[in-house]
């Protein structure tokens, strides 16, 4: 089970496997019952455990919200970090922006419907500041690969809109995916969503 593994990797051993069912079974709650409507009651129910450890172990409903979203990040980040890793190119720089993010999407559904729908509740609560931070290390990142294997071939747009043009039309899609309104799978519309992006930036 994909959401297992991913709690797996961020908190390993047995100590830790308490707090892994919390997270499983929030994962679930916020995705089938939405962010607002998700009560620390509802689960403790579902978990089979007491309010007093959830409070132990992540503060409050925010503490568990914010745990979630910043698993998905990370494990969604060293998703991209290695396919970026092998990009020599800035077409296959692009190329890897956009497979990655495909790839992750399709492999992890319920962590990218819960991503998509967290965003607005962590922007505007307690977890800012830190998604801020993280985002800013992603931007510097991706715009130091550009710099790396972009010196002999220019760009049209400023750097600031290129995570825009390059991600836009393959996070619709996978919304759209995640949601039912459409049916084939972002995979195998990968190749065409990293070519759009790739022709959208060229100047």
């Amino acid at each position: 089970m994909s959401e297992i593994s991913i709690l797996e990797r961020r908190f390993p051993g047995r100590r830790a496997g308490l707090k892994r069912e919390i997270l499983l079974q929030a994962l679930a709650c916020f995705n089938e019952s939405g962010i607002e409507a998700t009560t620390i009651d509802a689960i403790k129910a579902r978990c089979e455990t007491s309010v007093g450890a959830i409070y132990h172990h992540f503060g409050n409903k925010e503490g568990i919200l914010g745990a979630l979203f910043f698993t998905a990040l990370d494990d969604q980040h060293e998703h991209f970090v290695h396919y970026l890793e092998r990009a020599g190119t800035l077409e296959e720089v692009v190329f890897s922006v956009v497979l990655s993010y495909v790839d992750w999407v399709v492999k992890h559904p319920d962590w990218a419907r819960f991503q998509f729908q967290a965003r607005s509740s962590i922007v505007k609560g307690p977890h800012y500041q830190e998604l801020k931070e993280r985002n800013t290390k992603t931007y510097r990142e991706l715009k130091e690969k550009f710099a790396a294997v972009g010196s002999a071939q220019k760009i049209a747009p400023p750097f600031e809109l290129l995570p825009s043009l390059i991600i836009g039309a393959s996070e619709n899609y996978c919304r759209a995916w995640l949601s039912g309104r459409v049916q084939t799978s972002p995979k195998a519309y990968g190749e065409q969503l990293a070519s759009a992006a790739w022709r959208s930036i060229q100047g």
